[in-house]
């Protein structure tokens, strides 16, 4: 099935704050007792949203290695005290190409195979899957809802957008509505404090199962050190884009917190166990939801291609493909078609804003690659200088259409041109050749090194680098024989 798809809203239910004891921080000031059951309201919040997080997020995995994560997700969450059984709790592995991890009131725990992947053994699993229960057991989502209660759900989706799309600029805030979906108000960014906090109980949680605590800390050195290679290959300044994703900010600087915390501290790892159970895991991007090889998207079902301008890089979700430069934004989705592109276009510009009518002088037809297309730009005022909004459609077939929404400088509309004539029908043989990377745990032989290993990865680009990172190596760290390692080959 397509990936880019419209969602319905989450529940916006306002939720109930139960803390009562606390315990002390590594640095200094209390965390809240985290003692209190899951209560039928928070239940019934969970068991809401949790369809709309699983399509969210690519939908729910199945089979042994989703059964893996499930076991010991569950085998974690009974430490946090929410619930007396591992029943109490369904943890998912969602099928998302972005690392990220989370979890929601009513006992509902998720992470991406992604993030997956980047783990290098089972205690690493434990901590992350911790660290979300935490978050849940100190109801820190109850908290962060209770101090946006004023905004509406759709007012939320725009300050999301507004990072999304225009960095500062506040005229996200106007047009985002169409773009996100309402299941982010149970998913929005935590504090730092509120970070901490998590890591604490989840050090705690891993202890207490028998776990090296130090997990903790290795793998957010590994999503850390994943942070800078991405933004080096995207040649972006920022490192801290996609992430944890935005839930989770700067997990380099919690890396010392977490390991001053384990101090002392000992436990098992299981790291060939965990490796060999993970084995075979999609990594990067699933063909099913399309793929992005450098500036080129393509998507075998929905036979599709185009390419970013040269210094963008790209962002696959499971609603929209995001195009990121310095000189302009745009994603890539689809919406509700009527067979008339040129009422297409306008029902865009009309879900873009309700505090202002945004409206293109014209909309002008014309065809790119023998696809039928309609586009438009509106001059906008946003809190930083105007900016200009396109929408540019193609028609697939009668009951099928694509557009990008694009934001750029006044006058600098032009910046996408290049993306939007490379819009194209792919062959059925160009779709068939498109396949998955994968997983391959392979055990090193005497005479490997880090170098012989990372040839072998599924890249033309930065193989050793993307080697290490995978495996939680440090630059001068090398292999032994015996020792088993993951490399990303091409599927089938």
């Amino acid at each position: 099935m397509p990936s880019l798809k419209s969602l319905a809203a989450a529940s916006t239910a306002t939720l109930s704050l139960a803390l009562g004891g606390c315990a002390a921080l590594p640095g200094g000031g209390n965390i809240p007792d985290s003692s209190a059951p899951i209560t039928q309201s928070e239940a019934q919040i969970g068991a809401e949203a949790h369809p709309q997080l699983l399509s969210e997020f690519g939908g729910a995995m199945t089979g042994p290695q989703a059964q893996y994560v499930r076991e010991i997700g569950q085998n974690i969450a009974v430490q946090s005290g929410l619930g007396n059984a591992r029943e109490s709790f369904t943890v998912s592995l969602v099928n998302s190409p972005v690392n990220n991890a989370f979890a929601i009131p009513g006992g509902y725990v998720y992470t991406t195979r992604q993030l997956v992947t980047l783990m290098n053994n089972e205690a690493e699993l434990a901590g992350v899957l911790g660290h979300e229960v935490a978050h849940v057991a100190l109801r820190h989502s109850q908290r962060r809802q209770a101090a946006a209660q004023r905004n509406t759900l759709l007012g939320a989706a725009g300050a999301i957008l507004s990072s999304v799309l225009l960095g500062s600029n506040p005229l996200g805030q106007q047009i985002g509505q169409a773009a996100l979906q309402g299941s982010q108000m149970l998913t929005l960014s935590f504090s730092r404090e509120q970070e901490l906090e998590a890591d604490v109980k989840g050090i705690e949680y891993l202890n207490s199962a028998g776990y090296d605590p130090r997990a903790m800390a290795t793998v957010l050195a590994s999503l850390a050190a994943q942070n800078a290679l991405d933004a080096r290959l995207q040649g972006r300044d920022d490192a801290r884009l996609p992430e944890w994703a935005s839930t989770h900010p700067d997990p380099a600087s919690r890396v010392q917190s977490a390991l001053s915390r384990a101090q002392g501290m000992t436990g098992v790892t299981n790291r060939d166990t965990f490796l060999t159970r993970i084995d075979g895991l999609t990594y990067g991007d699933d063909p099913d939801q399309g793929i992005v090889e450098g500036r080129q998207f393509i998507h075998p079902n929905l036979r599709l291609s185009f390419q970013a301008p040269q210094g963008f890089y790209m962002v696959n979700g499971t609603d929209a493909v995001t195009i990121n430069g310095q000189s302009g934004k745009a994603q890539f989705s689809l919406a509700q078609y009527n067979g008339n592109l040129q009422t297409y276009v306008n029902s865009i510009f009309a879900g873009l804003s309700q505090q202002q009518q945004i409206r293109p002088a014209n909309i002008q037809t014309t065809t790119v690659n023998g696809l039928p297309a309609a586009y438009g730009t509106a001059r906008v005022n946003g809190g930083s200088g105007q900016v200009d909004v396109t929408v540019f459609a193609y028609e697939f077939s009668n009951d099928r259409a694509y557009h990008f929404l694009a934001i750029t400088p006044a006058g600098q509309a032009g910046t996408f041109n290049q993306m939007f004539a490379s819009m194209r029908r792919i062959s059925q043989q160009e779709a068939a050749n498109v396949v998955p990377r994968v997983l391959d745990v392979v055990t090193v032989q005497s005479g490997d090194t880090v170098s012989s290993l990372a040839r072998r990865m599924a890249y033309s680009d930065a193989q050793e680098e993307r080697f290490r990172v995978l495996n939680g190596l440090s630059s001068n760290q090398g292999v032994s024989a015996g020792q088993k390692v993951k490399i990303v080959v091409r599927g089938r």
